[in-house]
């Protein structure tokens, strides 16, 4: 049984109601799911969560959650078909760290009744300005023309403003799990830098260092792979053994933007951070984090 925390429905920039993915978590043999739409914005944008429509957002998944998880999930009026299977719902959320802009996380765990909260960084924010560079969405055209436009094309600028931006995440906010580690090499596929160049390393590093002292989850998240937008995971597997070696605890998240990715090559994920090293995942319960073997 599998468990997958990183999913967007339609509340954000998900294809379909939570309900769909609840079934189709429950098709694919998992044994949980959490549900993390991205926090609204200060902008328009068309990823995240309005501000008006956070607090529905929360309210359907705690309904799902009180009728699903009760003692018959068979259910008709959900057409639930395996009457056997315990599934466990979570509402988290995917706040989006730009310094100066938006609410803190603390806003999210205060306000809202989270059970996780994931971390991440879409938007570059050059010293505190205006000026955002968009590393995420399907078009690499997008990154390049935010990386000349913002950075003037120095690639090192702008991944080291990536990094920055991430540590000052991390020792300003309070978080469960740090999202696609590494997503600044998405739309790079070998064309500026290279992951083994010493100043990347450095920058890797160091960065590590802080989710170790803060004991924040890496998720490894299997997205790039399987929409083919990355060469490797998030992190790559040079990243995930100075993970293994530093003794962070990691989980397999899909990154699910429609129900049939919600374990999208979590076998083949579990298969390489036992190969690295990796025997235990950290597990998601309505108790608390617990630790479970990599099966």
């Amino acid at each position: 049984m599998s468990q997958n925390l990183h999913t967007h429905t339609t509340f954000s920039d998900g294809s379909d109601e939570p309900l769909k993915y609840i079934e189709s978590a429950l098709a694919q043999g998992m044994s949980s799911i959490g549900f993390s739409d991205h926090s609204p914005l200060p902008f328009e944008n068309t990823f995240a969560l309005r501000e008006e429509e956070t607090g529905a957002y929360c309210e359907a998944i705690v309904q799902l959650k009180e009728e699903i998880q009760g003692p018959d999930i068979a259910n008709a009026k959900y057409k639930v078909q395996n009457a056997k299977c315990k599934m466990q719902i979570f509402l988290g959320m995917e706040a989006d760290f730009i310094p100066g802009m938006g609410h803190p996380f603390s806003y999210f765990q205060e306000n809202y009744p989270l059970d996780y909260l994931i971390g991440s960084v879409h938007l570059v924010r050059k010293n505190h300005s205006g000026d955002l560079w968009f590393i995420d969405g399907p078009d690499p055209a997008t990154y390049d023309e935010g990386l000349n436009s913002i950075f003037g094309g120095d690639i090192r600028k702008g991944v080291a403003a990536y990094y920055q931006q991430i540590n000052e995440m991390l020792t300003t906010s309070k978080m469960d799990i740090i999202g696609h580690f590494d997503k600044i090499k998405m739309h790079n596929r070998g064309r500026f830098f290279s992951e083994s160049e010493p100043w990347y390393i450095s920058l890797v590093e160091e960065t590590l260092g802080l989710v170790k002292q803060t004991g924040v989850i890496v998720e490894v998240n299997t997205r790039g792979l399987y929409k083919k937008r990355s060469d490797t995971l998030f992190p790559g597997p040079g990243v995930l053994k100075k993970i293994h070696e530093r003794g962070i605890p990691v989980i397999i998240s899909s990154d699910a933007h429609k129900p049939a990715e919600v374990s999208m090559l979590f076998g083949e994920t579990a298969d390489l951070l036992r190969n690295l090293g990796f025997r235990e995942l950290m597990n998601l319960t309505p108790s608390g984090w617990t630790k479970v073997s990599i099966k």
